[in-house]
């Protein structure tokens, strides 16, 4: 990164970490007006950070290779169509897979959150799944800690030397669960229960989730499995230009 790029990152970082411990903080896909407009808008700028280091990361990515271009695309259409299959879960959510593992085994998570965000906010004007107001919450747990968590956990999968496919089995199921942690801890911050708080709130929360979500993640890791098989047989190329096979 340039050192403009760097200036422009630590200024969004500094805002972010600055509104999050402010009060009005304490004040999957979560619904248009679920959430309190404190919470909405301090989930969107604690976004902010990741995804200007998103946007870096994807302009020289096209600067450098205009191949990646294609693949970014499908990444993208990928999390679009897995993550708009929906099943009625709680109240003021659902379930359903996330696809962002995928892109951030190819990209990394930071690119990702740029991804995320754009599907979210497609989904929320066209199929009225999710919230511009709670773009910032949905933004956060699924296209930001789900594909940080799919990424440290395959890259420590790799480090561990466990089997590729296995390893990227376990990232997108584990990057799935984790979003769902997240909404999890989101929606209890939010709506904390009158007995024990947000820790029982988000038990709660993760109780009625875990019936479907669980299957789901499994099937989510099967799919990217699939497709990274796929990817190795018939786009070698371009895996290869995006440096998926270095070392």
């Amino acid at each position: 990164m340039t050192e403009k790029q760097k200036k422009v990152l630590k200024l969004s970082i500094a805002f972010a970490v600055s509104f999050a411990v402010y009060p009005a903080a304490n004040a999957m896909h979560i619904m248009e007006g679920y959430l309190p407009a404190g919470y909405c808008i301090a989930w969107g700028v604690i976004c902010l950070p990741f995804l200007v280091k998103g946007f870096f990361n994807i302009r020289k990515q096209f600067r450098e290779n205009k191949k990646a271009i294609t693949m970014l695309a499908m990444a993208g259409a990928y999390i679009f169509v897995l993550s708009a299959l929906k099943i009625p879960s709680v109240t003021g959510s659902c379930s359903h897979m996330t696809g962002t593992g995928l892109g951030a085994i190819l990209f990394g998570p930071s690119t990702v959150s740029i991804l995320g965000i754009i599907v979210l906010l497609f989904q929320a004007i066209l199929l009225a799944h999710g919230g511009l107001t709670t773009l910032g919450a949905n933004t956060f747990s699924m296209a930001i800690a789900g594909p940080f968590v799919a990424y440290g956990i395959y890259l420590l999968c790799r480090k561990c030397r466990v089997n590729k496919m296995a390893g990227i089995f376990l990232a997108a199921f584990l990057g799935d669960l984790f979003t769902y942690c997240v909404t999890s801890i989101q929606l209890a911050l939010a709506f904390p229960s009158t007995q024990g708080g947000v820790f029982v709130s988000a038990l709660e929360f993760l109780g009625i989730f875990a019936p479907t979500q669980l299957p789901l993640a499994v099937v989510e890791g099967i799919l990217t499995v699939l497709i990274m098989m796929a990817l190795e047989n018939y786009a070698k190329p371009e895996l290869k230009s995006i440096g998926f096979f270095k070392a």
